[in-house]
């Protein structure tokens, strides 16, 4: 598969489906959806609760089937059998059998793939160690006594078990304590430090920020922008800056929102920084810190989903 050709493609790709006592309702979770996912991205799908996100990954995944339009998945058409190979996927509320133990919850999941047990062997210790489950535990502990936790780092083994190509995550993160938390998202920055494809759901859209090259935004159904973050929110030249000592008088000058107080003062650079920082010498101030500013992107996302 070439490197320009894009991992993850759909086109005008919808889903409606009938309901009430004489299906005579209709409900489109999903309207014409067109986006591309490249190889070695990791992108991140945004939304409010039932813009469409979970029906679109489904939809991708050949678990539930589009009303409209046409998608591919590594170049296949959606639901080929042959790419499931090389996916790996971790829904939002994983369910395993309650009475195996997490060793053979993830022996079996090998064997779907027909993964020989010789590189099931290494492979299995090696995923505990990646999501930070006790070895142990895995061994003896059956999935019913596990913390939600603990099941989410399960899935997670399981959903690399393959060694997948391109990873569907719907909310990892949801339910977390801060540790797990942590670590899964420690997981995925390692998942694109190996070139994966990682396409997942999210809420905390801090997490998306730190982690995706590329993210779209959909809201009831349909897609309304995508991009990189620097395209979505822009780059600024606004630069934050707090520093002690020096003349008043002759910082306000060079600062908007100046605030000054026992000593410490901070505001928003007019112009060219570097001349700024330049003319601190000269009147005996010192900077603390410098930063760039612009948007966040939560900050985005209120601006698009607000009713």
């Amino acid at each position: 598969m070439s490197e320009t050709q894009p991992m993850i493609q759909t086109q005008n790709l919808g889903k409606f489906y009938r309901t009430g006592f004489w299906m005579n309702r209709k409900v489109e979770p999903l309207k014409s959806c067109t986006l591309e996912v490249y190889p070695g991205e990791t992108f991140g799908l945004l939304g409010r609760n039932g813009a469409g996100k979970t029906t679109l990954l489904k939809i991708l995944l050949g678990i539930v089937r589009p009303t409209s339009g046409s998608g591919l998945l590594r170049g296949q058409p959606l639901g080929d059998r042959r790419v499931k190979q090389s996916v790996g996927y971790l829904p939002e509320n994983p369910y395993f059998y309650q009475r195996l133990t997490a060793w053979e919850l993830l022996e079996f999941s090998a064997g779907l793939f027909q993964i020989p047990a010789s590189i099931r062997k290494q492979r299995i210790p090696q995923l505990f160690d990646r999501v930070g489950l006790d070895k142990k535990v895995a061994l003896k502990k059956q999935i019913r006594q596990y913390s939600k936790g603990m099941v989410q780092r399960v899935g997670m083994a399981q959903t690399l078990i393959n060694d997948p190509q391109i990873v569907f995550l719907d909310e990892p993160m949801s339910g977390l304590d801060p540790i797990g938390h942590y670590q899964i998202r420690e997981i995925i920055l390692s998942l694109k430090a190996e070139k994966k494809t990682v396409f997942f759901n999210s809420h905390v859209l801090s997490d998306v920020e730190k982690i995706c090259d590329r993210v779209a935004l959909l809201d009831q159904g349909k897609l309304i922008c995508s991009g990189s973050l620097d395209e979505l929110l822009g780059v600024t030249e606004t630069y934050a800056v707090q520093g002690k000592g020096g003349d008043v008088g002759q910082l306000q000058p060079y600062l908007t929102d100046f605030k000054f107080e026992s000593g410490f003062w901070q505001g928003h650079i007019r112009g060219d920084y570097s001349q700024f920082v330049g003319h601190l010498a000269a009147i005996n101030a010192q900077l603390i810190s410098l930063k760039l500013e612009r948007r966040t992107l939560e900050e985005f996302f209120m601006e698009q989903v607000q009713p």
